[in-house]
C-alpha cells in the first residue's frame, strides 16, 4: 500500500492507509466535529442521507509547530475557509460519503472503513474533480491531511500543514506530469 493517492481517472483519486484502530475510534474522527478539527476540519456532520456536512477549515492550526507561510496559488484564500455538502452515504462504522462544494464546483468524497486485525483500512475517494489542477491540490492536500490523521492517531504531535503540503504537491506535480 502506498501512501500517494492513485489517480483513478482524470476525475478521481483513491487513498488508502492502514490506521490503529478499532473501527469506532477512526469513525468518530471521520463524524465527530472536535476530533475531525484535528486532522482536516470541524463542523457537524448530520447522521442522515440528505443532512448536512459542515466543513470549517483552518489548516494553520492543525499542527503547533512552526510552519512556512501558505503557498502563494493560496494567498487569495481567507486563512479560515467554511463551506458545507451533503451526506450521501451514512453506514456506521464504515462508510461517510458526502458532496463537496466548493468555489461553486461539486465533487463527492467517501471515506471506507474495514477492520483488520487491529488495524483500520481507510479507503478514501475523491471523484468528480473538474481540472488537473484541482486534481493537484485535491492530492497534495488529501495526502497531508491523512499523514496528520495518522500522526494524531498515533499520539504523535501532527507535522505543519502548509510545509508538509507544499512538498508533497510538487511531488504530485512531478508525478501526476510522468
Amino acid at each position: 500500500m502506498s501512501d500517494y493517492g492513485e489517480l483513478l481517472n482524470a476525475n478521481t483519486v483513491r487513498f488508502e492507509r492502514l490506521l490503529p484502530g478499532p473501527i469506532e475510534r477512526v469513525w468518530g474522527y471521520l463524524v465527530d466535529s472536535d476530533k475531525r478539527a484535528k486532522w482536516l476540519c470541524g463542523g457537524n456532520t448530520d447522521s442522515d442521507i440528505g443532512g448536512k456536512v459542515e466543513m470549517h477549515f483552518h489548516n494553520a492550526s492543525l499542527s503547533s509547530d512552526a510552519d512556512i507561510e501558505r503557498p502563494a496559488k493560496y494567498n487569495d484564500m481567507p486563512e479560515k475557509v467554511c463551506f458545507s455538502g451533503t451526506v450521501t452515504r451514512y453506514e456506521p462504522p464504515r462508510v461517510l460519503a458526502h458532496t463537496w462544494v466548493f468555489d461553486d464546483q461539486s465533487s463527492e468524497v467517501c471515506y471506507e472503513l474495514e477492520e483488520q486485525d487491529d488495524k483500520v483500512r481507510l479507503v478514501l475517494t475523491h471523484t468528480r474533480l473538474n481540472s488537473g489542477d484541482e486534481v493537484l491540490s485535491v492530492c497534495g492536500g488529501w495526502h497531508t491531511h491523512l499523514d496528520i490523521l495518522v500522526d494524531v492517531l498515533n499520539g504523535r504531535e501532527p507535522r505543519p500543514f502548509w510545509k508538509t503540503q507544499t512538498q508533497l504537491e510538487a511531488q504530485y506535480e512531478q508525478r501526476l506530469s510522468q
